[in-house]
């Protein structure tokens, strides 16, 4: 299977989850009106389903290493749609909290057996765009479940968006399944070495700039929607559609920086790492731009080229954590990379919230700028190496 085909399967597999966890972020508007909601509460459901995302990460990743990517792919797509129903029926804000974080605990089996099924299909000698196909499974689900959920709030059912997720999972969880041999593991189940893989001065770089990165995209995706809303008063079609622009100019932005880091004459690390700095300036000058413009069409236009940039970013981000640990160590070294984006999506959304509701959403906008530049200067040393 080692083949484009079965990057393919592997990238279908990503799609159909990513439109699970995503599709609260679509919903954020709809949260908030039916619940009566302040924009801080409202950064609680992001927070809720990465919270959950995080929690189960180095266990997903220790049990992939174990016993394979197969069964932990096609039970977490199982679970996500079990999640995607409960929150469809939860008759309160609470329950639905509590059901975003069962579908963020079932998609910790995301990234530790996705990154680590990239490396059984992929070809020879394109192994960074194939991460990086597999990544474009993340925007476009994303972007299917911003059109899904939309859709369905401005028909006025919000909820029957996560039903349509809960199918697409059910689905796809069954021609997995049957098409999708994968690699078995090493049989034993035990914690990560996380203290040998700290070790490294360039994993430890990439888990601070995985932090601040996982706070621009995270929020960007969690409040993009609110922004076109509140600040530009843009329709609640306009903001949904702009969401889905961005996943789709992400998508973009990952084959293409997947593609020419496939060509750079130098080690896969410091050519994912380079791509990945270039990727984190421009994201800061981006989110500059955005509090600079005020109608609705020229701001979904500002928001769609950064996404681009910030929503680029993952497949030269686990390119390049791939290559610096063995290939026996994918699942826990996701892991680890993941919990840094993560972090930064847990802390991030709800600080962001607050400084909307008290000072302005231009604020907000400046700090993640920072944070992307900050990004750049934990890439630094990766660059030189």
């Amino acid at each position: 299977m080692r083949e484009w085909r079965g990057v393919g399967l592997v990238a279908g597999w990503q799609v159909s989850a990513s439109v699970c966890f995503y599709a609260v972020f679509a919903a954020t508007a709809f949260l908030r009106a039916e619940f009566v909601l302040t924009r801080f509460q409202t950064g609680l459901a992001v927070t809720a389903v990465i919270g959950g995302y995080t929690l189960a990460l180095f266990a997903a990743g220790a049990i992939v290493d174990a016993y394979g990517e197969r069964r932990p792919m096609i039970g977490g797509l199982v679970a996500m749609g079990v999640g995607c129903v409960a929150v469809a029926f939860a008759p309160s804000y609470p329950l639905v909290l509590g059901s975003l974080f069962l579908v963020g605990v079932a998609y910790a089996t995301a990234m530790p057996a996705t990154n680590r099924s990239v490396l059984v299909v992929a070809p020879e000698g394109a192994r960074n765009l194939a991460m990086n196909v597999k990544q474009v499974g993340v925007t476009v689900g994303s972007g299917l479940s911003a059109g899904i959920v939309t859709a369905a709030g401005t028909g006025g059912d919000w909820a029957a968006g996560f039903l349509v997720a809960a199918g697409v999972a059910a689905l796809v969880a069954v021609a997995f399944a049957g098409g999708y041999d994968g690699r078995p593991g090493s049989g034993n189940l035990a914690f990560p070495d996380v203290r040998g893989l700290l070790s490294g001065a360039g994993y430890r770089g990439l888990l601070v700039a995985g932090f601040f990165l996982g706070a621009a995209v995270f929020t960007t995706t969690g409040y993009v929607v609110l922004h076109m809303t509140d600040s530009v008063l843009a329709s609640a079609a306009v903001a949904g559609g702009t969401l889905a622009a961005i996943q789709v100019t992400g998508s973009l932005g990952r084959l293409g920086g997947g593609a020419i880091a496939d060509r750079l004459p130098i080690p896969a690390a410091t050519a994912n790492a380079r791509v990945l700095l270039v990727q984190s300036v421009v994201t800061a000058v981006g989110f500059v731009v955005v509090t600079l413009v005020g109608t609705p069409l020229v701001a979904a236009a500002a928001f769609t080229l950064l996404g681009f940039f910030v929503l680029g970013f993952p497949g030269m981000y686990y390119g390049c954590l791939t290559a610096l640990v063995d290939d026996d160590e994918v699942g826990a070294a996701t892991a680890g990379g993941q919990t840094a984006i993560n972090l930064g999506g847990l802390l991030a959304p709800p600080a962001f919230g607050y400084l909307a509701d008290t000072a302005g959403y231009a604020l907000g906008w400046y700090g993640l700028a920072g944070c992307a530049a900050l990004a750049a200067v934990a890439l630094v040393p990766l660059v030189r190496e």
